[in-house]
């Protein structure tokens, strides 16, 4: 039998296969904000003890935002460690949107409490970190570990964006959190990108040369 077959879902099977193998503390990896115009990408790292169980947990995608809120608390008080990472814009800019997600995971496992021997990541790129691992194609949806930190990255993303929307008002931030929505496709275009854009994403570099020198806060915003 393979050590980690393709086929289990929304279970801790993969954490206990790598537990029969002789690994102590395996860390689910996850992120959210890959796709964006604006905002972080924000990734978390869960290692969640062996008597885990959360009903409802699932991959955050596939949650409502309310049922996300309920969960994160409750997977903060179970988990063994949580750490978060985050690449802001600008970094998403200057080493692309791939890098900058590996860069926000690797983050987030030095942030944990307790050193992980055994990643499970969600996807398909290993992490460039010395920790034996395993990629899992929608692990958000196959593994407990992976969907745990899949709702902590993304309520601590949606979190950011809520705050943005406050500095950089006129964008509508704390609605769409970023994503390329007509609303937020017209305001670029209306107001030019704010620091906080990725000025390197289709839907805001074409749009980079009408923010004036000074502007860059948006509209009503602070610099």
């Amino acid at each position: 039998m393979e050590l980690f077959p393709e086929t289990i879902q929304s279970t801790l099977f993969f954490e206990t296969m790598a537990s029969n193998q002789g690994y102590r503390a395996v860390a689910g990896i996850d992120e959210a904000g890959r796709g964006p115009l604006a905002g972080p990408v924000v990734a978390a790292a869960v290692i969640l003890p062996e008597n885990f169980d959360l009903p409802g947990l699932n991959d955050s995608k596939q949650l409502s935002e309310k049922k996300r809120n309920q969960l994160y608390p409750l997977i903060h008080a179970q988990a063994l460690a949580v750490g978060i990472g985050v690449s802001r814009a600008d970094e998403i800019d200057r080493i692309n949107i791939l890098q900058a997600t590996l860069k926000s995971m690797s983050r987030a496992i030095e942030r944990l409490s307790l050193l992980p021997d055994f990643l499970l990541v969600d996807g398909i790129t290993p992490i460039p970190i010395e920790i034996e691992q395993k990629t899992i194609k929608k692990g958000d949806s196959r593994s407990l570990s992976i969907a745990a930190a899949s709702v902590i990255a993304k309520v601590v993303r949606d979190r950011i964006m809520v705050a943005y929307d406050r500095h950089f008002p006129g964008y509508g931030f704390a609605g769409h959190k970023g994503y390329g929505t007509q609303q937020h496709r017209d305001a670029v275009a209306s107001y030019g990108p704010c620091i906080c854009h990725r000025r390197t994403f289709a839907g805001v570099k074409e749009h980079c040369d009408t923010a004036r020198p000074g502007d860059e806060a948006g509209p009503g915003g602070e610099s």
